[in-house]
């Protein structure tokens, strides 16, 4: 629930670094659609040390936190309450406080994952492939966990990430099978890829994308296109973008923070869309 009608409520998103988040420009869209003309959504510069002593400030008025790298999993002690789906993978994007003072922690990325490819009618995949193992990539495999009841092939770079992928599969109950990143290229005739690496580094498999790929989630949205997505998207596959993800992951956190559902998805995406291509 939102705070108390005599405060002006306020959100924000926290991490570092921070500069570049459009959570700002889709939830202050949300706000405008939803007639919440009171309410502000900012973002702060906050790191693992100084995260504990900026949430104990936090007054009344506060709606909510939206949390990016590295602050996911940091500001799990400081809860009162973590949801089932953020306890899955431990890693908390959303926190709600409640008129009680409460402190309640969720997930929205999952459920985002799930419904930016429903929204792309991809609801039921017999196997998959994520390209990458980090914190998005558990997030990714716990999504997958929901739709995909066969084997999972994840490409990694390193062994930790390997036995990291391997502990989540185990506590996700799905069938995981650990492969090389040398053999990346072999992924990409799955029926669904997720990339979850950073900007640059699936550039390189761009030229091995098969002459018919089936469906593309690449996590990234600036720069956007990448050279896989744009090569994906030139040969006729689906391609589920990571302004798809953000967007949606967003329009869970409004609702969670503003007690108001449905939030406007495509006033948040236009905004996006804007947002981007004036950068």
């Amino acid at each position: 629930m939102p705070p108390p009608a005599t405060e002006a409520p306020r959100a924000a998103v926290l991490g570092s670094p921070i500069a570049h988040s459009l959570s700002p420009v889709l939830h202050r869209a949300a706000y405008a659609e939803l007639g919440l003309t009171g309410w502000s959504y900012d973002r702060f510069e906050v790191g693992e040390a100084t995260l504990q002593g900026f949430v104990e400030k936090l007054g009344p008025e506060w709606a909510g936190l939206s949390l990016t790298m590295p602050l996911k999993r940091a500001v799990i002690p400081l809860l009162d309450e973590v949801s089932e789906t953020a306890a899955s993978v431990e890693a908390v994007n959303t926190v709600v406080f409640t008129e009680d003072g409460r402190r309640v922690g969720d997930n929205t990325d999952i459920p985002g994952i799930v419904a930016a490819l429903r929204e792309r009618g991809i609801e039921q995949i017999d196997s998959a492939a994520i390209l990458g193992a980090g914190a998005t990539a558990s997030s990714a495999l716990a999504a997958l966990s929901r739709i995909c009841p066969g084997e999972i092939a994840v490409y990694v770079r390193s062994e930790v990430r390997a036995a990291e992928m391997r502990q989540w599969a185990e506590r996700l109950d799905v069938a995981v099978r650990i492969a090389d990143w040398a053999d990346a290229e072999q992924g990409l005739r799955a029926p669904l890829v997720i990339s979850t690496t950073p900007a640059g580094v699936t550039d390189a498999l761009a030229r091995s994308v098969p002459e018919r790929p089936a469906a593309l989630f690449d996590v990234l949205y600036d720069p956007w296109p990448t050279e896989l997505a744009a090569r994906w998207s030139a040969y006729g596959g689906a391609v589920v973008s990571g302004l798809d993800l953000l967007v949606h992951q967003a329009v869970l956190q409004v609702e969670l923070m503003t007690g108001l559902a449905p939030a406007p998805l495509d006033a948040m995406r236009k905004a996006g869309e804007r947002a981007l291509a004036a950068r």
